[in-house]
């Protein structure tokens, strides 16, 4: 196994980010956090991927942050802006997830904690492993939530549940969170990564501008009104219809066959 803290792969148009210290858990250090971000940079504009996928090693997906480098302090002390600017500076990763041109995908294999349960939310799709945790954790340390997961956990389940959540702290398994909206998908363990690799493969290889304007038009509807997203719907699925993979998709369906997509 690498001894990088995330793991940076590729294979058939689909990216790959392993977060990689097992033996805490993959809780979060700026190793890490760099690796993702670059590479989450990188593929954004990368005509060769397809699709992204973000996964842990051992028994977590994330646990959130590093609860005893929190305890231990800093190597020298910083200023309240300083710690402020380096969390915003982290947390583009999760913006990065959330609103990058390309489909990404959490394959949650473990425990999800915290900035860890903020991170898969921030992926369009979180397929859990029957053996996954989620919990926000953060009142069980004394803090007020990060990674954008107070964002992401109230557009998921909704406003009192997003509360119970926070508050209570309770960790729930993949079922109950299959229930409740924050994972799309529970399959059993040992297929997860199966599993994944086959829907992002999917996923890689079919009509991205199609699904590049699907995920900004769903982000976009968070926010706005219905006329908005009727204006930009008009937009996007003219765009769509001028796209070779309309095309294909369109003969593909008179003919009976499935349709062999260019990405473009």
């Amino acid at each position: 196994m690498s001894d990088e803290a995330a793991i940076i792969s590729v294979k058939d148009k689909v990216g790959t980010i392993t977060l990689n210290r097992p033996e805490k858990l993959n809780a979060l250090n700026d190793e890490m956090v760099a690796g993702m971000k670059a590479a989450l940079t990188d593929w954004a504009m990368d005509p060769e991927i397809g699709c992204v996928v973000l996964t842990g090693t051992g028994r977590a997906f994330c646990a959130g942050g590093d609860v005893s480098a929190m305890a231990a302090g800093g190597a020298k002390p910083l200023t309240l802006e300083q710690k402020v600017d380096g969390l915003r500076y982290n947390q583009e990763a999760c913006w990065l997830l959330h609103s990058m041109p390309k489909i990404t995908i959490a394959a949650v294999n473990g425990f999800a904690m915290g900035a860890g349960l903020g991170i898969a939310m921030c992926c369009d799709l979180r397929i859990a492993s029957d053996k996954a945790k989620f919990g926000t954790a953060y009142a069980k340390v004394g803090l007020g939530g990060d990674w954008g997961a107070t964002w992401q956990l109230t557009q998921i389940v909704g406003e009192a549940k997003a509360k119970e959540l926070m508050i209570l702290a309770d960790i729930i398994d993949a079922e109950e969170a299959l229930r409740i909206n924050l994972v799309n998908r529970v399959v059993d363990h040992e297929l997860l990564h199966s599993a994944v690799e086959a829907m992002a493969t999917q996923i890689a290889h079919g009509p991205l501008v199609s699904y590049r304007y699907m995920k900004e038009n769903i982000n976009l509807a968070v926010r706005s009104d219905f006329r908005t997203i009727l204006d930009r719907e008009a937009f996007t699925h003219i765009r769509c219809g001028e796209t070779a993979d309309h095309i294909e998709g369109a003969t593909a369906f008179v003919e009976k066959r499935e349709a062999q997509y260019a990405g473009r």
